[in-house]
């Protein structure tokens, strides 16, 4: 067995970031969580559906839950809103549990991906519908749109109607409506989905700051892991029904725990292979083709010499023209050079072993050379490049 193995263990879940046995000392007061789920399981028949999903997401976070469609987030949404029961398990809300609590009663509000709000009323009557329905004083719900217009900064737009409205401002609108009924928690389920590509990429600055500045719990569900990156303060990637890992979206893009989190967090570069020998911090992989790759070994990661493994590298960690102190280098054939502004690359083939890479492509000018057919020298370091057991298979999809 390689040296330096230690055992992992994390309750049910397969990486650090819940709560767990880990934080049992710490005897956290109820009231610094807006939410906790403990051992959260659904069950639909024989299908496990969201699976012991434990979590507790601080007073005025913004919480992502982060995965590929049919991998139990949408279904754990909805029990958090009160849509469906879990099997088992409990779901608290600033420290008191909600089950049997139904939707309308639970101190939390929903953000739908097509916003839901009705044409026929003029923004104001939108966000006031909610107090209406509760039977609210007309003078207490004129002063409250007012106040919450103000909070998501559109302060005079009450008049208006949904259709002057442009896209941001709708999006506002919709969490306006939620906000109005002081919840502990704002649920949104990928409200940014049906927005086209540059009004995306503008809103996420927008909640990410907008969330910031009220100061209400956020737990905002995606496909769209630029969405988790960019505006949480703490992510949970899921598959099939698990949290892979939790933990702050530098954490999860540098280090992650599972071969599914390397993979589907980020562009990476992935090969299979064999451990031919290994010590307590690096192992050396032999690729099918012959090819040696030196990678990090985490000392949680049980790992023997033999054992079929993946192995991940950044496009962004490796260097053109090699790197001084690069344990792992190779000449390379550029196939296509994709240009796309800061985010250009490189499409290479390993000249020795024909695999195929992705390579960051610096605009600096200092590459503006470069053209398909061109044979350059790769370098990357063990501690840029990940090693994972084989049968996490599954990253990326």
């Amino acid at each position: 067995m390689c040296r330096g193995y230690r055992a992992f263990r994390n309750g049910n879940n397969r990486s650090t970031g819940s709560t767990n046995k880990n934080n049992v000392n710490r005897a956290p007061m109820a009231d610094q969580f807006d939410l906790e789920c403990r051992n959260v399981v659904k069950t639909f028949d024989d299908f496990t559906a969201v699976n012991d999903i434990s979590l507790a997401i601080p007073k005025g976070s913004f919480f992502s839950i982060l995965g590929p469609s049919g991998c139990g987030k949408t279904t754990l949404l909805r029990m958090l809103a009160g849509f469906q029961a879990p099997t088992s398990g409990d779901i608290l809300i600033k420290g008191s549990s909600v089950l049997g609590v139904p939707p309308n009663r639970r101190p939390v509000n929903m953000v739908f991906q097509h916003l839901a709000l009705f044409p026929m009323m003029n923004v104001a009557e939108n966000v006031a519908y909610g107090l209406k329905r509760r039977g609210v004083d007309k003078q207490t719900i004129a002063k409250k749109v007012n106040e919450t217009l103000a909070r998501v900064g559109l302060p005079d737009a009450g008049p208006k109607q949904v259709n002057q409205l442009s896209g941001g401002q709708k999006q506002r609108i919709a969490i306006a409506r939620c906000l109005v009924l002081d919840p502990a928690v704002l649920l949104l389920d990928e409200p940014l989905g049906a927005l086209d590509l540059k009004l995306r990429e503008h809103m996420k600055v927008e909640l990410k700051q907008l969330q910031h500045e009220i100061g209400t719990t956020f737990v905002y569900i995606t496909h769209d892991q630029s969405e988790a990156l960019v505006m949480s303060d703490q992510v949970a990637v899921m598959n099939a029904g698990r949290f892979e890992q939790v933990g702050a979206p530098q954490d999860l893009y540098y280090n992650p725990k599972t071969a599914f989190v390397a993979g589907f967090v980020g562009e990476s570069n992935r090969w299979t292979g064999t451990i031919g020998s290994c010590d307590d911090n690096k192992v050396e992989v032999i690729l099918p083709t012959g090819g040696r790759v030196l990678a990090k070994r985490d000392a949680h990661m049980p790992l023997v010499e033999g054992q079929n493994v993946e192995i991940f590298v950044r496009p962004e960690a490796i260097a053109i023209d090699g790197a001084s102190g690069a344990e792992n280098t190779i000449s390379a054939k550029v196939e296509n050079v994709l240009f796309n502004g800061a985010a250009s690359s490189l499409q290479v083939r390993d000249v020795a072993t024909g695999h195929e890479m992705t390579v960051a492509l610096p605009q600096t000018g200092a590459y503006a050379s470069v053209r398909a057919g061109d044979e350059i020298t790769l370098g990357w370091t063990v501690e840029n490049t990940r090693c994972f057991a084989a049968n996490q298979s599954g990253a990326g999809a």
